[in-house]
């Protein structure tokens, strides 16, 4: 597939999402029944209107793949797409990252203000698991599988301790190990759990479930090298959010320690290793294949 055919299959897999993410956070929703109007406008905010839903389509692309239906990863896929732009909303906070812009428009606490931000990020985060419970398609043993996978993969040993990692080393020298694991829990583990969500969602057996985590974590790696190379080399109206503020902050990165030509040939390894390990699966993976060569050359 040409990579312009990639990116319209992939934005119509993102329209899809969208929709389907707007439905569950309409006002009538049985989870959110209730819930106060200027809260409920800044979670619609914060999830809807753009983003690249990656990790949505990687898990139903994951499922499809060991042959489950599409339904039953959308409650899944939903979660993890709230738990994502819950992180966005707080990392943009003047405490954290502290971002005036995200995906082209203002960060929600300044569309809104600092609390109702905070506030909309507590409520996504807490939505997404009312979401896979509520997935009466799939078994409830899968259920709380999928809840327990999602809450390490976004918590202290995952993308909030990531986060932790990121904050308190903009006054430290780090080694490039010390980076990789930063960068693997801040952004590394939702993207390896959505593969892992789609495997449980298909009911994989264990070896296939630690082959795509694994072609997860490399994609996970991947999209974070290529985030901060484009944090080096675009602009903010091409990224749809600040640009250089990485190296301004004193962030710690691969490509800011080795540099761009290091970078551009990680980049290129960690494809191919993406490519040999969805070998087995030969053609019925090639979306896969795709994807992970998206993330390693993607322009935003």
């Amino acid at each position: 597939m040409a990579s312009g055919g990639f990116e319209a299959f992939l934005e119509a897999r993102a329209d899809e999402i969208e929709t389907a993410l707007g439905a569950a956070l309409d006002p009538a929703s049985p989870l959110l029944s209730g819930t106060p109007e200027r809260l409920l406008a800044a979670m619609r905010y914060a999830a809807l209107g753009g983003g690249k839903r990656l990790r949505p389509v990687l898990l139903a692309e994951v499922a499809a793949l060991l042959g489950a239906p599409r339904q039953a990863a959308l409650g899944p896929a939903l979660a993890l797409e709230c738990i994502h732009c819950y992180s966005l909303v707080h990392d943009d906070l003047p405490a954290m990252d502290d971002d005036d812009l995200r995906r082209g428009r203002p960060t929600v606490h300044r569309a809104f203000d600092e609390a109702t931000a905070i506030l909309a990020g507590d409520a996504l985060l807490t939505l997404a698991f009312g979401l896979v419970a509520a997935e009466a398609t799939l078994a409830a043993q899968a259920r709380v599988a999928l809840v327990a996978a999602l809450a390490r993969a976004a918590g202290a040993a995952g993308m909030v301790g990531g986060q932790a990692l990121d904050l308190g080393a903009e006054t430290l020298t780090l080694s490039e190990s010390e980076i990789a694991t930063m960068q693997a829990m801040k952004t590394g583990a939702l993207i390896a759990q959505a593969c892992e969500a789609g495997a449980i969602v298909a009911g994989a057996d264990a070896e296939t479930r630690d082959r795509l985590v694994r072609y997860g974590e490399i994609v996970g790696l991947a999209f974070q090298l290529a985030d901060d190379l484009l944090d080096e080399t675009s602009d903010a109206a091409t990224l749809g959010k600040a640009a250089g503020k990485d190296a301004a902050r004193g962030k710690k990165t691969l490509p800011s320690l080795h540099g761009q030509d290091w970078t551009r040939r990680r980049l290129d390894a960690l494809v191919a290793e993406a490519e040999a390990l969805l070998a087995p699966f030969g053609d019925r993976a090639r979306t896969l294949v795709e994807l992970a060569r998206f993330v390693a050359i993607r322009s935003r």
